[in-house]
């Protein structure tokens, strides 16, 4: 994909910047810079001389939705891949189109595919992120080889193409004395865990497999419980990091799926600078980020403005260090950010638009 053009303005005529989120006609209606929660961000560009507004999406007002955006000279989109049913079926060939008319979109749909899908994982397993990762494009894939993966390698997690909030990600464990049954958790919120025969639970993965998609098999990390670290980057370097005991893939309390024993740790936001997070950081911005770059295909400019990559811990090196296991790239809507990314967010935007003052 080409790097997008650089639109020059001047302080006297601001660029205009849409800053799209999905929601219904009344909350197009009532959106303002300030009722949101990207709030911080619209008063950051707005400190840069940026002229941000609000762009509520849904598709029963698509067409208003591209009119206003082809207005605008720039466009930054928080949409998840999946919400209460809905997808970016329509969004991303709209945002396809407005880009190709002139204004620049992050993250554009084409970047998404690229970055922001499980199958990152299998293209760059060779990296320092990576491990024993395994892809299946079809049924017949899956059948032939999963099972074996899976009484050979330990327990499994297996994750749908795109998807967000643990929709499509299970771990699976073969049951030691009935090697045809399998433990399987859902990495949902709520869910609870399931004992079955692995023929069906192969079979409920047949969905993940329309439209082209694929699933992606790594081994489950023992040091979950560890929790997870997010790198957050604005563009190539890191902006944050953000620390949480999650408990998806973890067997609920007894207390159950939907106790307060069973909701994870708050994520405790750290700045680029935390002293914890300086090894991940070094390899993010100096060797990991630029690899995946060239794996994928990816220009410096093509980079999305916020992105985040989610790490577990991996074993420990016979040093003691830490190593880390990419899990999750994020890129179609990554909120909540540290308290730093917002100004990034806005020093990207300005370079982007290459404001020329007095």
């Amino acid at each position: 994909m080409a790097a997008p053009d650089i639109v020059t303005m001047t302080a006297t005529n601001p660029p205009k910047i849409a800053i799209v989120w999905r929601g219904d006609r009344q909350a197009r209606s009532n959106a303002t810079p300030q009722n949101n929660r990207f709030h911080r961000i619209f008063e950051e560009l707005a400190a840069r001389g940026i002229d941000a507004q609000p762009a509520v999406f849904d598709e029963d007002f698509a067409d208003e939705f591209r009119a206003q955006l082809l207005a605008c000279d720039g466009v930054l989109v928080w949409v998840d891949p999946l919400h209460d049913g809905k997808t970016r079926t329509v969004l991303d060939p709209l945002l396809r189109d407005v880009a190709a008319r002139g204004p620049w979109v992050s993250a554009h749909p084409d970047v998404i595919l690229k970055m922001g899908v499980k199958e990152v994982l299998h293209r760059t397993r060779h990296i320092g992120w990576g491990t024993d990762t395994r892809l299946y494009r079809t049924q017949a894939e899956f059948s032939d080889l999963f099972p074996d993966v899976l009484r050979t390698g330990g327990p499994r997690v297996l994750k749908q193409n795109r998807g967000n909030g643990g929709q499509g990600i299970w771990k699976v464990e073969v049951i030691r004395d009935a090697p045809s049954m399998v433990h399987v958790l859902e990495a949902r919120r709520g869910s609870m865990p399931e004992t079955l025969p692995l023929a069906d639970f192969m079979r409920r993965c047949d969905a993940y497999f329309l439209g082209g998609g694929c699933i992606v098999d790594q081994p489950f990390q023992p040091r979950l419980p560890d929790g997870m670290i997010r790198c957050y980057m604005g563009a190539d370097k890191v902006v944050g990091f953000g620390h949480q005991l999650i408990k998806a893939l973890i067997a609920p309390p007894p207390e159950g799926p939907n106790s307060p024993q069973a909701e994870p740790g708050p994520r405790i936001m750290h700045g680029p600078e935390a002293e914890p997070f300086q090894p991940l950081r070094q390899k993010m911005e100096l060797a990991w980020v630029p690899q995946m770059m060239a794996v994928l295909g990816i220009e410096a400019a093509a980079l999305p403005m916020i992105w985040d990559a989610d790490f577990l811990y991996g074993p420990r090196t016979e040093s003691g260090a830490d190593s880390y296991v990419l899990c999750e790239i994020n890129v179609s809507s990554v909120f909540a950010i540290p308290d730093q990314a917002p100004a990034a967010i806005a020093r990207l935007v300005a370079g982007r638009m290459d404001i020329k003052r007095g």
